[in-house]
């Protein structure tokens, strides 16, 4: 198949089942701030709902917030007793992603942080002492091992932890490439391989965002094998 053809199977799923004027708005406002367009796909934005909601989670951590696409997804799934931190760098993506949940009806679920994500994350673990359910890191690629590492830090057993753009266009297995973003997914992935606490997978995706995918892990409990 082509990529024509995979956005085309996207855009049959999005007008079936996920067709949503809160988060589409949010993809319009996006734009005429000249957002880069790196957000989740509409299919996706649903699927985080759906993994959040299946985990039950009532506390997300989301790293990497651009506009807040992903983010209405996640705060949609934690209920109106939830509550998502998200961290952005740049003070006007995070403009825009207040702007976003607050026209959903979603800001009072939203905490949002500016600044980098590493220097912010010590922040989180001194005010956030309960752990989260559900972390989803979708930031600077060549972070993602420090962001798994933090991750860890911040859940408990049987949370969620999802890593997003992995796969790279299939770039994952160059062992010599210089890109970062591919050594950052690698880092990531060596490390969920290592870490004991963690038990994980890679779920490759196609669609209107072309070749990628996304690692999912639990943190294990003690009775876990």
């Amino acid at each position: 198949m082509t990529s024509s053809e995979w956005a085309a199977v996207d855009r049959y799923i999005v007008d079936s089942l996920v067709a949503d004027p809160d988060s589409e708005a949010a993809l319009v406002a996006n734009a005429a701030a000249g957002l880069p367009a790196i957000d989740v796909s509409p299919a996706q934005g649903k699927f985080l709902y759906l993994l959040a909601r299946t985990a039950r989670a009532r506390r997300v951590l989301e790293i990497g917030t651009l506009g807040g696409y992903s983010t209405i997804w996640l705060a949609r799934a934690v209920g109106a007793e939830g509550r998502v931190v998200t961290l952005e760098f740049a003070a006007r993506h995070a403009e825009v992603a207040r702007a976003n949940l607050d026209r959903a009806g979603l800001g009072a679920r939203v905490e949002i942080r500016v600044g980098a994500a590493l220097d912010n994350l010590p922040g989180v673990a001194e005010d956030e002492p309960e752990p989260f359910d559900l972390v989803f890191i979708d930031a600077d690629k060549i972070n993602n091992a420090n962001y798994v590492l933090w991750a860890l830090r911040l859940t408990k057993p049987g949370s969620v932890i999802i890593v997003d753009n992995v796969v790279r266009s299939g770039a994952l297995v160059e062992e010599e490439s210089e890109d970062p973003g591919v050594q950052g997914a690698r880092a990531a992935i060596e490390l969920l391989d290592a870490e004991p606490t963690l038990t994980a997978t890679v779920v490759q995706t196609v669609g209107a965002k072309g070749w990628d995918g996304f690692a999912y892990a639990v943190v294990n409990g003690e009775n876990d094998e």
